[in-house]
């Protein structure tokens, strides 16, 4: 387990994406995340399904990322291969046969406060997937992202589905 405290990571950072300088703030302490996980195997675990727009942020940034070739990262989850509900619990078994001690950065979309939409929160720990629309499903990573796509709190399902 990485040491948060010897990191100065707070315990969560939001940043809108239209604001450079929080972004560059969430950039740095992601990227100190990334280097104290060093030896261990970075792995980027991206879930959605882009059967559901406002559920694609995970897809969209696991193909982005993967089309990067980034050294030292490996990527899970893409427009191709996502990870979803349905195959979260199989993904994570496999990672975990496969992979010794891996550092997961979990990323999803999430809804939340109207103020909030277009943020992106980075925050130590594991991420509940599925929390927003009320699913069971395993907690995951040692630090998470989400993307803030849409107001939370009414008919979760419908509000995903019709988020551009």
């Amino acid at each position: 387990m990485i040491n948060l405290a010897a990191l100065s990571v707070p315990p969560k950072i939001k940043a809108h994406i239209d604001d450079r300088f929080e972004s560059a703030r969430l950039e740095s302490r992601l990227k100190d995340a990334f280097r104290n996980a060093h030896p261990r195997p970075v792995l980027v675990l991206c879930i959605g399904t882009d059967r559901s727009t406002g559920d694609s942020l995970g897809p969209l940034t696991g193909t982005h990322l993967s089309r990067l070739n980034l050294p030292r990262l490996e990527v899970w989850g893409n427009l191709d291969q996502p990870v979803h509900a349905a195959n979260l619990g199989e993904r994570l078994n496999h990672i975990y046969e496969n992979i010794q001690n891996p550092f997961i950065l979990a990323v999803d979309a999430c809804l939340g406060r109207q103020d909030a939409i277009g943020c992106l929160t980075l925050a130590p720990g594991p991420l509940k997937p599925g929390a927003g629309v009320h699913k069971e499903l395993p907690a995951v990573g040692e630090f998470h992202l989400t993307g803030i796509v849409n107001i939370g709190g009414f008919m979760e399902y419908m509000v995903l589905q019709n988020t551009r």
